[in-house]
């Protein structure tokens, strides 16, 4: 199996698309991944400078939020659209809302379904918190009814939901395995979706039952002849990151601590 690395774009938006993709390029990525709702026009040029790179792309859908459900509907389809028109490896999709019933997040569930199959564009849905898959639990209904449904595994927002290292969800997590497509490897906690410094050992706990996880799933897409599977270390900047107060300075490097969690993995995997 093919392991790829994926760099965020989110928290790097003070260097140029230029500057950003030759960095990711230097520090050994595969690709990056990225979201166009933000309104910066720029980063429009960055699909194809990271294509002149030899990198993949990734791109996110992040910003519909409306309650009502013809009118997030709308808004879900006009971003899916544009994520796709950048021609990605697949859409990460953080969809639906948390404050819908099971039917009214599977409407949503639905049409990224049809809208992949008219594009030939995979979406995969994050674990995320405030939407659809905001809990194991509820992830694990979802694919009961549609069991096709593909995901991003972000462990760090269950743990916070969840206010735990998810020891309780075992049964739940395992039969939730094959259906993962994309990890974030981002290291939450029971306070927080974010430790400040995975590399501190105050953090070792944490960091470990995220590694079991990521572990089985590496182990689990081995085994089914899954032929890659894609990673992207998603340490956010603030308010993800934990800052000090008055000067609201982050207590360490995002970029550092990224660069870090994907040599860790790729060490680790060494696939």
């Amino acid at each position: 199996m093919k392991l790829l690395f994926f760099c965020p774009r989110w928290g790097s938006h003070e260097l140029p698309p230029e500057a950003f993709v030759e960095r990711v390029a230097a520090a050994g990525y595969d690709g990056i991944e990225i979201g166009f709702e933000d309104g910066d026009s720029r980063d429009e040029a960055i699909p194809e400078l990271a294509r002149e790179s030899g990198l993949e792309i990734i791109t996110q859908h992040f910003a519909t939020f409306a309650v009502d459900g013809p009118t997030h509907l709308r808004e879900f389809l006009s971003r899916m659209e544009r994520a796709a028109s950048f021609h990605p490896l697949f859409i990460a999709s953080q969809t639906g809302r948390d404050l819908w019933n099971l039917d009214q997040n599977l409407c949503v569930m639905d049409a990224a379904a049809r809208f992949s199959l008219d594009t030939g564009i995979e979406v995969l849905h994050e674990t995320h918190r405030a939407r659809c898959l905001h809990t194991p639990w509820r992830t694990s209904e979802i694919l009961c009814q549609r069991p096709e449904t593909k995901l991003v595994f972000d462990m760090s927002h269950w743990c916070n939901v969840c206010e735990s290292l998810l020891d309780d969800q075992e049964e739940t997590l395992l039969g939730l395995l094959p259906a993962i497509r994309h990890i974030h490897a981002r290291v939450g906690h029971s306070q927080g979706p974010q430790v400040s410094d995975p590399r501190a050992p105050e953090w070792k706990d944490a960091v470990n039952a995220h590694l079991k996880w990521w572990d089985r799933i590496v182990d689990t897409h081995c085994r089914a002849g899954v032929q890659q599977l894609t990673i992207t270390p998603e340490f956010g900047p603030p308010p993800y990151f934990p800052i000090l107060p008055w000067t609201k300075a982050p207590v360490g490097s995002q970029w550092d601590i990224n660069l870090h969690m994907m040599q860790l993995l790729r060490r680790r995997y060494q696939i």
